[in-house]
């Protein structure tokens, strides 16, 4: 694929900064956006910044219809040196085209979208909020744009990447949260989307959600669509337990995503000299180990939240209390260490950041 030049526009009406104390997540977005069109004759093409704007498609656009879409999820953070700082970029644009795979979607070339991304976030620099727990959250996506009312792959795409300032996950603090354990409906199934990151998954997992909040559950954790025994995710991240001085986390099986937080975590606990093991384990086994008083620790990894500890798991009615519903030693390690590296404050000795601008620079 050829190298293309990524045109520039900008706005010339920018908007108001959020107040960086006062953010939710995902409500506000920047100046500016990346856009890049596909079609079965060009292959994508047309790379561009241009003003943050809404876009018109037919009603028939595929993706309305047949679901067919991927996206990504990541952050930009600023230093104290005011740098801006990419954590693992380059795992989301090589985790993006394996969702495009999945989907039927026409494969990227990701140093050029990272070479985009990276130059959106060099523009909309100045969103990047500085107060305490905030960052820049990127979300790059790619929709079906062609219109037709037919069960096939699309012919026309087009890829977007857009910036919004987020506030903490976490309003006041990290805290454990309280998940009940599902035993209705299932998230994925191996062979099925599991493994990529797309809208449909999301979207079958809202109902478990909305049940289980009703109940006063923050998440569910999610069974595997066979047996409904086999541990998988909880909520949209991936889970870890602690038995015994061991850590183990749930095997990729073609139903599981691969977290890109994941990944990091496996290889700081192993870098920290801890036993960690990737393997299929149940509910079953979970209940026992906390029974026998070997249940040390509970938390899952995303990125959104980075480290979440649980405190408690409800299955059938039975409460299973982690650590006295308190946060464990190891998540608040895991916490402050990547989170610490996100944001410059920690040695990078795994070579995780990508450097994309300094604040003190001009456009």
């Amino acid at each position: 694929m050829m190298k293309q030049d990524i045109r520039v526009e900008f706005t010339s009406a920018k908007k108001p900064k959020p107040d960086p104390h006062d953010l939710a997540f995902g409500r506000i977005f920047t100046d500016h956006m990346f856009v890049m069109d596909y079609d079965a004759d060009q292959g994508w093409y047309d790379p561009r910044i241009i003003p943050y704007q809404s876009i018109s498609m037919d009603p028939a656009a595929m993706v309305y219809h047949y679901g067919q879409t991927v996206f990504e999820g990541l952050k930009a953070y600023v230093t104290k040196d005011q740098e801006v700082l990419l954590f693992r970029p380059e795992k989301n644009m090589e985790r993006l085209n394996q969702s495009n795979d999945r989907l039927c979607i026409p494969l990227i070339d990701e140093e050029l979208v990272l070479e985009g991304l990276k130059q959106l976030v060099a523009i909309d620099k100045d969103w990047i909020p500085k107060a305490e727990g905030t960052s820049l959250y990127i979300r790059p996506f790619i929709i079906a744009t062609e219109p037709f009312l037919g069960v096939a792959a699309s012919h026309t795409y087009k890829l977007f990447i857009i910036l919004s300032p987020v506030g903490s996950y976490y309003k006041e603090g990290i805290k454990p949260v309280k998940i009940a354990v599902e035993n209705e409906f299932v998230r994925a199934v191996k062979g099925g989307t599991g493994n990529a990151k797309t809208a449909g998954n999301y979207a079958s997992s809202l109902k478990a959600q909305q049940v289980a909040e009703e109940k006063g559950f923050s998440q569910v954790l999610w069974l595997d669509g066979i047996e409904k025994k086999y541990i998988e995710e909880v909520g949209s991240m991936n889970i870890f337990f602690k038995i015994s001085g061991e850590i183990v986390t749930p095997e990729l099986n073609g139903s599981i995503l691969e977290g890109i937080t994941r990944n990091s975590v496996i290889t700081l606990l192993k870098h920290w000299g801890l036993t960690v093991s990737e393997r299929k384990i149940s509910i079953d086994e979970i209940i026992q180990a906390h029974r026998d008083g070997r249940l040390e620790e509970t938390f899952g990894t995303g990125t959104a939240a980075v480290i979440s500890p649980v405190g408690e798991l409800i299955w059938n009615d039975e409460s299973l209390v982690i650590g006295s519903g308190e946060t464990g030693e190891i998540s608040k390690k895991l916490y402050d260490t990547i989170t610490g590296i996100q944001k410059g404050a920690e040695a990078d000795v795994f070579g995780w950041t990508t450097e994309v601008a300094s604040l003190s620079e001009t456009k």
